[in-house]
């Protein structure tokens, strides 16, 4: 059951907490649903834009402000940390109060957390924005997905999450070269400061493009309890994720983070059985669609930033190139994503997602197989990252699209939330896992300068690549679980 949407007050600053009504003109237009499409890639793009130039300039800002390289990577980890655990949050918010609404003022937050990270003085205070800036962005994350499925008409829900899916996959390309040219033209602060204006636009058209939430849940008491329960048990595992190959994965402070997290997850859902009103309704996962979407969407992140993460050595160390080349042509993965995922939401908005996505994981494997067991000149190699990125791109708008559909819409909120929920745990667990095998099968030759001189480097870097092939086999034995039927799913 709905709840009606409420009227706007007739006047006082309470009309700006309720989703105003497109323009009649707009919503009359006869594809109206690609202007949702466009407004919402908008914040793909950014969010994508954002990590990449940020992780570039990473060492800039520890010079700048004289700081360890382990402090000066929290102005990484404090966005992460902090959007992986909201997201969920923000779409249950957003189920109840309004996704347009939230959406629209994530712009907003963004924006303002944006332009204090420009001004910021010190490290602690770039630190603290950022936090801010991740909650804004938690807030377009989760409604995204959500927005799109309300507007897209039946059987093109795949081709819109394809759109924006290469929104995602462009600004991930571009990033470092947009952030090196910044830094160079005007320094750190103006990667900061360029999201502004991009924000401004954003919010803008979301405020008169995006339609009225509909199919929203009935309101009610917020789970607390519940989401003091889930930030640690998702934070927690996470920055013992992100800091045990340094630390020591057998250190007290990395075991003390494991335990916290499995404690924490533990408690919260016996909480979430037992309440009444519950921050994640456990239900969803009661469905086989979701679920294996969910979980082979995790291993699709998990091979995706892990090939980001190791293929750089490879290219540096083996075929000699400076960062910047090695960078430039790492491009070529995102690049074949984002040319084919549109045609592939086309695709699986015909056949239905099983055979989209299964077959795309394939390809992506073979093409980390291929990657794994050759010494390759330079050609091949970025033929073989096009591949993987071609598979990838197949997989996920016909994944998320599946994920999307199998949830009930009053829950899409909560589900756009979980399912970029599993993008952050996928990064991350990527680039542990895949540093994690190529460390142990190097072991002491990991101290070695090139890898074409040093067969243990060799070893590690085919195993991790090994390790990622079975990742995304496995995927595909999931992602293969769901149903065959077209209708099931999409």
């Amino acid at each position: 059951m709905t709840s009606p949407l409420p009227e706007p007050p007739s006047r006082g600053a309470a009309r700006f907490l309720v989703e105003p009504r497109r323009p009649t003109w707009i919503a009359s237009l006869p594809h109206a649903h690609w202007l949702v499409v466009a407004t919402v890639s908008i914040g793909a793009f950014m969010g994508q834009l954002d990590a990449s130039i940020v992780s570039l300039a990473l060492p800039t800002l520890r010079l700048h402000f004289h700081v360890s390289i382990g402090a000066v990577e929290w102005v990484a980890l404090a966005y992460l940390l902090t959007l992986v655990s909201a997201v969920v949050a923000m779409g249950r918010f957003a189920d109840m109060a309004g996704r347009k609404l939230l959406y629209t003022y994530g712009f907003g937050v963004f924006i303002f957390g944006s332009a204090l990270c420009g001004l910021a003085p010190t490290l602690s205070f770039l630190i603290a924005a950022r936090i801010l800036q991740a909650l804004g962005a938690a807030m377009l994350q989760a409604n995204s997905v959500a927005l799109i499925v309300q507007a897209m008409p039946e059987g093109m829900l795949g081709r819109g999450i394809g759109v924006q899916g290469a929104a995602q996959a462009v600004g991930l390309a571009v990033g470092p070269a947009v952030g090196g040219l910044l830094i160079t033209l005007g320094g750190w602060r103006l990667i900061f400061f360029v999201s502004v204006p991009a924000g401004v636009l954003g919010m803008l058209l979301g405020w008169f493009l995006l339609p009225r939430s509909r199919h929203l849940h009935p309101r009610e008491p917020f789970d607390w309890l519940g989401l003091g329960l889930f930030i640690p048990a998702v934070a927690a595992p996470l920055a013992a994720i992100s800091f045990g190959a340094d630390a020591g994965w057998t250190s007290p402070v990395i075991v003390g983070l494991l335990v916290i997290g499995g404690l924490c997850l533990g408690l919260f859902l016996h909480r979430e059985r037992r309440t009444s009103f519950p921050l994640v309704h456990l239900g969803l996962f009661r469905s086989v669609p979701f679920s294996a979407g969910i979980a082979s969407g995790l291993l699709s992140y998990l091979v995706m930033f892990g090939v980001l993460f190791i293929v750089p050595f490879y290219l540096e160390a083996r075929h000699g190139l400076s960062t910047a080349t090695a960078g430039l042509e790492l491009t070529v993965l995102p690049v074949a994503l984002g040319l084919v995922a549109p045609l592939a939401g086309r695709i699986a908005d015909r056949l239905g997602p099983r055979p989209v996505t299964v077959g795309g994981l394939l390809v992506a494997a073979a093409g980390l197989i291929g990657l794994a067991l050759a010494r390759h000149p330079e050609a091949v190699l970025l033929i073989e990252l096009a591949v993987i990125g071609a598979g990838l791109g197949a997989y996920t708008p016909a994944n998320n699209a599946a994920i999307m559909a199998s949830a009930p819409r009053i829950h899409a909120g909560l589900a756009g939330g979980i399912l970029n929920m599993t993008r952050g745990l996928g990064t991350s667990l990527g680039v542990a896992l895949t540093g994690l095998v190529f460390t142990i099968v190097s072991g002491l030759g990991a101290t070695g300068q090139h890898l074409g001189e040093n067969l243990a480097l060799t070893r590690g870097f085919a195993s991790a690549i090994a390790f990622l092939a079975a990742a995304a086999l496995v995927g595909a034995l999931l992602a293969a679980l769901r149903g065959s039927s077209r209708r099931a799913a999409l």
